[in-house]
């Protein structure tokens, strides 16, 4: 007989199987597959990007690379020192009432640009008015006692001269008379105070400028050292920008203070794109902020458009020097790796790049100066430098446009290191 029963460790046959069991082992087979097909269609992708990464100097299409070149050129190249400053007046005046009394007239707008001298208010005078009259009444009164003094002096001396008084009676009328001619003085000085507070009921702007806004309105009695003032006038012409800079650039800007320099100095608006006002430095501070490591400066603007405007914030440019001669060549030329500051020259003769190493000196944010590495008429790469190695071929195409010359450009504010980098 053929019955034997299959050994528990043998071979199981296929067929002896269940259906559940060969249909997970086709799905994990299937899905195998589609990995395997997913990442053959994937290597395929990516072949051409290698390829193109790994070319070392050569365009997709293996020629020479194409870059955006300019050439070098000799110019001037301002040294400046860039800082951050407020509008500040030379002269602000919260305007008060040296009287008190009732506001009769106001002469002014808000807003408006007076004069030193033009009326701003008129208080009530009729008081003091009355208080003048008064004090010259008590002074022709003690003044005509005065007189009947001396004359009754004059009269004692004579009898004390015929020994017909006594010495003390004398002495006594002088007393009188110095007592007299004390009160007579008091009398025109309370006059003198009263023309004085008739001048105050009548105030006017103190200095030439702007009038904020009005702080009483008419009809308010008003007295000496009110709380928020009358008014406030400000001085707009000329107008003053006090900026800090760090200290390290004080050596540089001292030797020119020193040598009798007047500096120049911009003022631009918060985004540091459009120049408001050009000025000169006035004066600086007398030491630095130890908290902050920065020395005050404070420049003057003429401001006769009053293109600046108090407490507004500005960036400040002080021209410091101008380096003459300079060879120059756009920022975008400049890299920086393991051979430190280094540029890409073109070698005219065969097309091909060839690193080299140069000295920054100052620049600006188009251009910086080359000390040392470079000279003008030479070629340098300015765009597509990202794929490019020592000697490779290159395929040559003039920059959109050339690069003004230094300092004629709105945003010509070189960086604060006037020894380079």
């Amino acid at each position: 007989m053929n019955d034997e029963t299959p050994s528990p460790h043998g071979p199981i046959n296929s067929d002896t199987r269940p259906g559940w069991v060969n249909a997970l082992f086709t799905r994990r087979v299937l899905v195998i597959v589609l990995v395997i097909v997913g990442l053959v269609v994937l290597a395929k992708l990516l072949t051409p990007k290698a390829a193109t990464t790994a070319s070392g100097g050569r365009s997709p299409s293996g020629g020479p690379m194409p870059v955006v070149t300019m050439s070098a050129r000799a110019g001037d190249m301002p040294i400046t020192l860039i800082g951050l400053g407020t509008v500040t007046p030379v002269a602000t005046v919260t305007v008060q009432s040296q009287i008190s009394g009732q506001i009769m007239h106001i002469a002014f707008k808000e807003g408006q640009t007076v004069k030193a001298g033009d009326p701003l208010m008129q208080i009530d005078p009729r008081p003091y008015q009355v208080a003048l009259e008064q004090a010259q009444g008590a002074l022709a009164r003690d003044k005509a006692l005065l007189a009947n003094a001396h004359v009754d002096l004059g009269r004692y001396q004579t009898l004390f001269a015929q020994d017909s008084i006594a010495e003390q009676q004398l002495a006594t009328q002088k007393s009188l008379v110095v007592q007299d001619e004390g009160t007579v003085k008091t009398d025109q000085a309370q006059i003198d105070a009263q023309k004085l507070n008739l001048t105050y009921a009548r105030i006017v702007s103190p200095i030439a400028g702007r009038v904020g806004l009005q702080q009483v309105t008419l009809g308010n009695y008003i007295t000496p050292n009110e709380p928020n003032g009358l008014a406030v006038v400000t001085q707009l012409q000329p107008i003053t920008v006090v900026f800090t800079l760090p200290e390290d650039q004080i050596p540089p800007l001292l030797k020119q203070l020193h040598a009798g320099a007047t500096l120049p100095v911009s003022a631009y608006d918060r985004t540091d794109t459009h120049q408001l006002a050009s000025g000169s430095l006035q004066s600086i501070d007398s030491q630095i902020d130890t908290t902050t490591g920065t020395l005050k400066l404070k420049a003057i603007f003429p401001n006769t458009d009053e293109s600046l405007f108090p407490q507004q914030f500005v960036n400040v440019v002080l021209l410091l020097d101008t380096l003459h001669g300079a060879t120059l060549i756009p920022q975008a030329a400049i890299q920086r790796g393991a051979p430190g500051t280094y540029i890409y020259v073109v070698n005219s003769a065969d097309q091909t790049v060839s690193v080299r190493k140069v000295s920054l000196g100052p620049g600006d944010t188009t251009n910086i100066a080359i000390t040392q590495g470079l000279q003008p008429g030479e070629i340098v790469v300015v765009d597509g430098t990202d794929k490019l190695k020592d000697g490779a071929k290159v395929q040559l195409r003039p920059a959109a446009g050339t690069a003004g010359p230094a300092g004629k450009g709105k945003n010509h504010k070189p960086p604060s290191n006037p020894g380079g980098g």
